[in-house]
């Protein structure tokens, strides 16, 4: 991946039109150094960092429409915990009989899906599914009213914005003209969908993966998006 950055930079490719995600700090860090030392240090660098970082980078830049302030808060893990037990005890629920973890990871597990509240709210039909209907407004209703966002809104809010604002998605298409993503492998459906908004004007992507070595399932990492690049790309050489 590296080495097709340095590629396209030899074939007069801007870097600022260069676009690289991976899914670690680490692997970015590491991503970057290499880089750096294949173009040399005097010039710019491409846009290298996790799915997370980039789009809190688009997000600080362009929420607005979504109805946030750019000086958003990103909620950590211990927040979050507080903020699905301020849900139950506003719908006077028992923590001991509905574990407020439990219920944080799949509210993770929907965003990841990119089901929003009001969607899950209308599929919910047993009691555990309403309880947790219920919960997933309240959590999502106070983020908003706290201007703020957990670590899954970085990528489901990014998504709703280029599907709301297509001068937006447009502006970093056209910025982002040339798509690298490693480990393909493990992208979730949210990742998968924010990858291919932002590809579709120009078509220049480069995945790199194996499907012998999907890790993340516990993640919601989908197999069937590296399965299936060859059915969304199909003009794609491997």
């Amino acid at each position: 991946l590296t080495h097709r950055i340095a590629y396209l930079v030899a074939l007069g490719i801007k870097a600022e039109n260069i676009l690289a995600v991976t899914f670690t700090n680490k692997a970015a860090g590491e991503m970057r150094e290499r880089v750096a030392k294949l173009l040399g240090m005097g010039g710019y660098l491409p846009i290298l960092g996790t799915f997370h970082s980039v789009c809190l980078r688009i997000l600080r830049q362009d929420i607005e429409p979504l109805g946030y302030t750019k000086r958003f808060v990103i909620y950590d893990a211990g927040d979050q915990l507080d903020l699905v037990k301020q849900a139950l005890e506003a719908h006077q629920l028992d923590p001991k009989k509905f574990n407020p973890k439990t219920l944080l990871g799949k509210i993770s597990k929907l965003k990841s899906e990119l089901v929003s509240t009001e969607s899950f709210n209308d599929k919910a039909k047993e009691y555990t599914e309403k309880i947790l209907a219920s919960v997933y407004d309240y959590y999502q209703n106070q983020l908003k009213t706290n201007n703020s966002l957990d670590f899954d809104d970085l990528i489901g809010h990014c998504v709703l914005l280029f599907k709301k604002e297509p001068k937006i998605l447009e502006k970093y298409q056209d910025t982002f003209r040339y798509i690298l993503v490693d480990e393909y492998q493990d992208t979730n459906h949210a990742q998968y969908v924010w990858t291919n908004l932002l590809a579709k004007k120009h078509r220049n992507i480069a995945v790199v993966g194996d499907d012998a070595q999907s890790i993340y399932g516990w993640r919601q990492a989908d197999i069937r998006n590296i399965l299936d690049f060859a059915r969304d790309y199909p003009e794609a050489r491997v």
